[in-house]
């Protein structure tokens, strides 16, 4: 997009590019979200920036109405490949906070001059403006959310000090930590949380969002003792645990009513209810990026449709589904044991293997063994040899690795036929574009390829269950 198309579509207040770049006013020195519903400003007043850390960089704070650190995550990280794409993933998990600028370098095999360099040049803010931005979102929202005092909000966000705290906030928010507490929703008198009891948030997404595939898909799959779907279609909740890395959590998502529509008005899209206990409130941001990851709410449904729509086979698939999403994973090791043993020995794995948290809740009774203990505990065979590679980095899986470097890896491990590695490739690595050996598919589906094996497959798998139940109402 040039900027004279850019300022179209924050003049049309088209919030279909919500996180694809955002806007900023020279005059009021406020940067905003293209769909904010705020007076369109006049085109010479208006600058733009890749990402929210590039406005912030240069002196714009966040627009109080629309919110745009609140904004769907970009697309165009989950479908790149590149260091850039690798670097935007790893930021969001939180690695910069917890292993600085040179320990993401090394994990993208590359010097820290380097990747700031290609940051910058791209998105216009290096990793530390790019992690301190996400610092200042989580702050806000532990802020607006929990009971937390300040000072173990500012820890807890990420941020080495106080004072580097406040100084953030007043520069993002244009105001005080306090301040920004008292202007939530019930503002001094709100009643708020403390992380043990869950902090509640909105997963925001852009575009229609077909909530029950997914939820289908996720109860499908569900591990007891590690997870769980309750409740009906159309009002279902997910809830799990996940091992994060400063300790664990349970986390709850509510399939919300109303998101498989275009959506109106300003904001065209929507969220999903979520609740997060977490045992160590450092682990927020991390916990929220594994989730959207699961969920796939970064994608931008209106490319995807808009692709798949051009062939004759999904055409009427598309139009039944829009904005399908194909799922990703909350911990990428899991998925992979998972895609290679199947539920029923996952769940005997958990039994005897999974730790169990310091408060189980429920049914949710263990986490996930970590692939060391695996590896350890069944070291023969095909889940011996892949837990081993992940457990000594042969195999990386996070967010952050090189794509066609782990199916490498995989295709070398013994018992990992085709058809698992492109499962692991798709829900651990979150590939877009991945095709399921065998079958011809065609390249026009690039870059999409998952999404359009996603339609096929959910558009099988509900013909056989109308086939089911006319064959139950004849008998």
């Amino acid at each position: 997009m040039d900027e004279d198309t850019r300022y179209e579509a924050v003049r049309s207040r088209d919030g279909r590019f919500d996180g694809a770049f955002f806007f900023a006013v020279e005059t009021t020195g406020i940067y905003c979200r293209p769909s904010c519903p705020a007076v369109t400003p006049k085109r010479r007043n208006v600058r733009f920036f890749p990402t929210a850390a590039a406005a912030q960089g240069s002196g714009f704070r966040a627009c109080r109405r629309c919110r745009p650190d609140a904004v769907p995550g970009s697309a165009e990280w989950n479908v790149r490949a590149d260091v850039v794409g690798r670097a935007v993933r790893l930021i969001g998990d939180g690695v910069v906070d917890r292993e600085g600028v040179g320990g993401l370098a090394d994990r993208l095999g590359y010097s820290a001059r380097q990747v700031q360099r290609q940051l910058t040049a791209e998105l216009g803010a290096g990793p530390v403006a790019l992690a301190r931005a996400q610092r200042a979102h989580t702050a806000r929202v532990l802020l607006q959310t929990t009971a937390l005092p300040v000072t173990e909000i500012a820890f807890a966000s990420g941020f080495a000090s106080v004072r580097q705290f406040n100084d953030t906030i007043r520069a993002v928010y244009a105001t005080t930590p306090s301040t920004l507490r008292e202007a939530a929703p019930g503002g001094r008198g709100a009643r708020r949380g403390s992380p043990a009891a869950g902090i509640p948030l909105r997963l925001a997404h852009r575009g229609p969002y077909q909530a029950g595939p997914v939820f289908d898909l996720l109860e499908r799959e569900a591990v007891s003792g590690v997870e769980e779907v309750t409740g009906t279609p159309g009002a279902r909740t997910y809830r799990r645990t996940l091992r994060l890395p400063y300790g664990h959590a349970v986390v709850a998502v509510e399939e919300r009513a109303g998101t498989t529509g275009t959506g109106g008005g300003a904001h065209p899209g929507g969220w999903l209810d979520a609740r997060l206990r977490l045992t160590d409130p450092r682990d927020l941001t991390t916990a929220v990026q594994r989730l959207r990851r699961l969920f796939d709410l970064d994608s931008d449904p209106y490319a995807i449709d808009e692709r798949l729509a051009d062939d004759p086979r999904l055409a009427p698939l598309v139009a039944a589904r829009p904005g399908l999403r194909s799922p990703g994973a909350a911990d990428p090791a899991e998925a992979a044991v998972r895609a290679l043993v199947g539920t029923a020995t996952a769940e005997r794995l958990v039994r005897r293997y999974g730790k169990t948290p310091d408060a189980p809740s429920g049914s949710l009774t263990h986490l996930f063994p970590e692939p060391a203990v695996l590896a350890e505990a069944e070291p023969g065979g095909a889940l011996g040899a892949l837990t081993a590679a992940l457990a000594d980095g042969t195999l990386r899986l996070d967010p952050g690795a090189d794509r066609d470097e782990a199916e490498a890896a995989l295709g070398a491990l013994p018992g990992l036929d085709p058809e698992i590695v492109a499962v692991i490739r798709v829900r651990a690595l979150g590939d877009p574009d991945v095709a399921p050996p065998g079958p011809d598919v065609p390249d026009e589906w690039r870059p999409w390829r998952s999404y359009a094996v996603r339609h096929l497959l959910v558009a099988g798998e509900e013909a056989e269950e109308e086939a089911d139940a006319e064959e139950e109402s004849r008998n």
